[in-house]
């Protein structure tokens, strides 16, 4: 929104309500908001979109148009017709590729060597509409859906200036999707962190890396599951799930093909370590079996 505000004139900001964060359950604000109250703009936060109360409260406004980004929540007929240019979706994926809620970390966790965002007109469908710009992003080898967006982030403000003028003047192209190449990028569950490997190293890493930093990657360790972090793929082999000992990657366990060691692991109620670390404190004997599919 920062970026938009340097050059277009924001009326009113919709975000969703505040929720309880942090040890003591507190309210907290979206981000979008705290920066929105700071500059002075009308903020409207609905539990429901379908009774028409937000789309009679944003009539009396008259916006020129909405951009959405990364709300959450699918807008009803009312507020997708209330716009005079449209309501336009910043989509973190190329489309058709990676409809849906979670576009970064399925990028990464289907091995995607490119992604990118996508400015489109939106319509009912699931991010179904005309494209009207897009720019690309290679996904680096140590990506986590962290840091990859961290880089597409700007990129999408970025998109969105630049394209604002050509919706405005009437200038913009649109492009129909290829409704028969699209691929979807479901919300994430807790269970997508459990790492299997009876996959390949390269398939873990991705697994590892795109569910970083949530809903993180989870290994079974006797008892008890542990988080794992910074996947490198390195030599090894031996059982899917074996431990190979410590390397200077971090702790080596063998998958289906190859091997991958975690640089950093965290423990049930501690703190996030170096994995050296972490195995002083508690050794992993090689040849133990860790993972979920054993």
């Amino acid at each position: 929104m920062a970026a938009v505000l340097e050059k277009h004139e924001v009326v009113a900001v919709v975000t969703q309500p505040d929720r309880p964060a942090g040890r003591g359950a507190n309210l907290q604000p979206p981000a979008v908001k705290s920066l929105a109250v700071e500059r002075g703009l009308r903020v409207y936060q609905p539990l429901k979109l379908r009774d028409g109360m937000l789309a009679t409260e944003l009539s009396r406004i008259s916006p020129d148009l909405f951009v959405v980004v990364a709300y959450g929540r699918i807008l009803p007929p009312d507020l997708l017709a209330l716009p005079r240019l449209g309501p336009w979706n910043v989509h973190a994926s190329l489309l058709p590729k990676l409809r849906g809620a979670a576009p970064i970390q399925w990028s990464i966790i289907r091995g995607e060597s490119e992604t990118g965002v996508s400015l489109m007109r939106m319509e009912e469908g699931l991010d179904t509409g005309p494209v009207a710009a897009v720019a690309t992003e290679k996904i680096r080898e140590d990506d986590t859906a962290g840091s990859l967006a961290e880089r597409l982030a700007p990129l999408g403000a970025r998109l969105v200036v630049e394209t604002l003028p050509r919706i405005a003047d009437g200038t913009i192209a649109l492009r129909e999707q290829d409704h028969a190449g699209a691929t979807f990028a479901p919300l994430l569950q807790k269970s997508d962190g459990q790492l299997d490997f009876a996959q390949g190293a390269s398939m873990v890493s991705a697994r590892a890396r795109g569910v970083d930093p949530w809903p993180g990657a989870t290994v079974r360790l006797g008892d008890d599951t542990a988080k794992v972090f910074a996947p490198r793929i390195v030599p090894g082999a031996g059982r899917p799930g074996e431990v190979l000992g410590l390397v200077p990657e971090g702790l080596a366990v063998a998958c289906r093909e190859g091997a991958i060691a975690f640089a950093e692991v965290q423990l049930p109620g501690r703190k996030r370590m170096a994995a050296k670390a972490v195995l002083a404190g508690r050794p992993i004997p090689i040849g133990t079996l860790i993972g979920f599919a054993l």
